[in-house]
């Protein structure tokens, strides 16, 4: 649905959360120069980076920017939390999430601009221009035997960007390329800090859908991902903990049944048993810190909500 012809232009914020890659960073911020519709502010989070991210902003001449110097590692959800809640308090109509390591095609803001909804996605592709859109078109809390609760993905449904029809809807989203309206941050409170990385995206659609807001994936809103997808083999490493506990945190939050909040007990106990022959010691002590992590998580913190 466009938007309505005569009515005041919406001003938008670009939310940006950045920690170490400063060259990928250069880009993104020059894709973000190069859109037809230009941003009203870009409000980049730099998580206490260490290499030369600050002379990368230093060195920008993007109109609007704003820097926010995180003085420790909050994760990409803290950084999330912290550029929304400016972009929130300094009254912008829409809030455009984006990471460090996506490129909008220069048509991608005035496209997702063009529609009158409170929850929208651009799509991803890879540098070579295939779709790579992982966000859910289902993601299922209601039956316990659905191990994984994203059952169906832009991605695997669709193929290709040209199978899609021009909008899609979804049940979960990433933070790269959702644009969301200040009216719904300020029903449903900010990003969870608590998640530090991963799931933190999730957790936010389940809010807004709660809420009722439909999410629409936008065919031709275009934003190209600079690095590929790999962080599902690192389940035995650091962010293997939070891949999991974040998960069972969202099964203990939303799960719609006895049996679906009782999932991360059972996933904890099938990696463990197989831990011998997949996984090993590393996935095995993940897992088991993550469930007793994840208790603590079961209500959203107080500094999240509105």
């Amino acid at each position: 649905m466009s938007a309505t012809p005569g009515a005041r232009p919406e001003t938008v914020a670009v939310a940006v959360v950045t920690y170490n890659r400063a060259d990928l960073l250069r880009g993104m911020l020059a894709g973000l120069a190069a859109l037809t519709r230009a941003p009203d502010a870009v409000i980049v989070v730099d998580n206490a980076s260490t290499d030369h991210t600050a002379e990368v902003l230093a060195a920008s001449d993007l109109v609007g920017l704003q820097v926010i110097r995180s003085e420790t590692n909050v994760g990409g959800a803290g950084g999330f939390r912290a550029a929304v809640k400016e972009a929130h308090d300094r009254g912008f109509d829409r809030i455009w999430l984006m990471d460090d390591d996506v490129v909008p095609a220069p048509d991608c803001l005035a496209v997702l601009m063009s529609y009158d909804e409170d929850c929208l996605m651009a799509v991803r592709e890879d540098r070579a221009g295939a779709l790579v859109e992982k966000s859910a078109l289902r993601f299922d809390l209601t039956r316990a035997r659905a191990v994984k609760p994203k059952t169906a993905m832009v991605e695997t449904t669709y193929l290709t960007r040209a199978a899609m029809p021009a909008t899609v809807e979804l049940e979960n989203v990433a933070f790269e390329g959702f644009m969301v309206r200040r009216s719904v941050v300020a029903e449903i409170g900010l990003p969870d800090a608590s998640f530090f990385i991963f799931y933190d995206d999730v957790d936010y659609a389940i809010r807004a859908r709660r809420a009722g807001r439909r999410i629409l994936a936008v065919r031709d809103a275009v934003l190209v991902r600079q690095l590929d997808f790999d962080q599902q083999h690192d389940l035995g490493g650091w962010k293997g903990f939070y891949m999991y506990r974040n998960l069972f945190a969202v099964h203990l939050r939303y799960g719609e049944s006895p049996l679906v909040r009782a999932k991360p007990w059972l996933i904890a106990a099938g990696v463990v048993a197989l831990s011998p022959v997949r996984g090993g010691p590393g996935e095995a002590r993940n897992v088991l810190r993550a469930l007793r992590a994840a208790r603590g998580m079961r209500a959203l913190p107080a500094d999240s909500v509105e």
